[in-house]
């Protein structure tokens, strides 16, 4: 079972070589088992791969991560969908009803907000309560749009003079450094259970290829908030832009463990288990079949 990641940041040549991905950097070189190895960031522009790498990664499930001069992600490559049952899968997931979706995305809304609960709990911030009062309040489709009133009380409490998208705050590049690595988990998930990225449950726009990975991140999105307050608890530093170490702690999230069905299992591994639950939810129409994290 693959539970490792590449995160490659120094000028590198990755190669397959039995059934290894060989990298080399200066004159040393490092084989991984593919099998082990569930996702890999080029956080690098000095990095080549050979096609027969490129190759196996895809029949492997593997996505790869590129990043652009300022190294933050801005492109994944993914295999074409392998599940034996795709073409049934793919053929239930379009035909979804719009009742099954709105219930899918109050449920994926509700969890998220008592994640965020969970974050601030856990920050030690005395008004966690209220999030879990407005997640009581998340109906089908969230017409009420709990989600964006729960975030406008969140953001303060978690992060004291923060603005969501503001391009100076390191703090944003951070999250949004971690986002881009779950993303891509998620994304990895999907299309191993057989699921189209591009067809959201929520999430609809024609310009956007991961719709679904964009509904799914939800609830895991609190993971990701928490590794960066830990991160900045303990590293005050005003620099905007993110360092190596920076980016490196930020891919370690899928190494984060959440509750899932009353185990502690790695994010990673959750990120699969959602995607596979997604697909029974779909099938049998009850979206409370839907396996989501709790962070904590």
């Amino acid at each position: 079972m693959a539970w490792r990641g590449l995160h490659i940041t120094q000028p590198a040549r990755l190669r397959l070589r039995n059934r290894r991905i060989a990298v080399a950097q200066d004159d040393a070189e490092h084989a991984f088992p593919v099998e082990d190895v569930a996702w890999i960031v080029l956080d690098t522009q000095e990095a080549t791969l050979t096609a027969g790498l490129i190759s196996a990664c895809m029949v492997a499930g593997i996505p790869i991560l590129f990043s652009d001069a300022r190294h933050m992600p801005c492109g994944l490559a993914l295999p074409f969908h392998q599940h034996f049952l795709q073409a049934d899968v793919a053929h239930r997931q379009v035909m979804t009803a719009e009742p099954l979706r709105k219930r899918l995305w109050q449920r994926m809304v509700k969890v998220k907000i008592e994640n965020q609960a969970g974050t601030l709990e856990r920050s030690q911030c005395q008004d966690a309560k209220i999030l879990r009062e407005m997640s009581r309040h998340v109906k089908s489709g969230d017409p009420g749009n709990v989600e964006a009133r729960a975030a406008r009380y969140y953001w303060p409490r978690l992060f004291q003079d923060f603005r969501r998208g503001d391009d100076e705050d390191r703090r944003n590049a951070l999250l949004n450094y971690g986002y881009a690595v779950l993303r891509a988990a998620i994304a990895r998930g999907l299309t191993a259970s057989g699921l189209l990225p591009a067809f959201g449950v929520h999430h609809r726009s024609q310009q956007n290829a991961f719709n679904l990975a964009d509904d799914l991140i939800e609830p895991f999105r609190p993971a990701v908030d928490w590794r960066v307050f830990e991160f900045c608890q303990a590293q005050r530093r005003d620099e905007t832009e993110l360092t190596r170490d920076d980016r490196q702690w930020m891919a370690g999230i899928l190494s984060e463990n959440v509750l899932l069905e009353g185990s502690q299992v790695s994010v990673l591994t959750a990120t699969e288990r959602a995607a596979s639950t997604l697909v029974g939810a779909i099938t049998e129409g009850d979206a409370a079949l839907l396996a989501l994290p709790v962070t904590w």
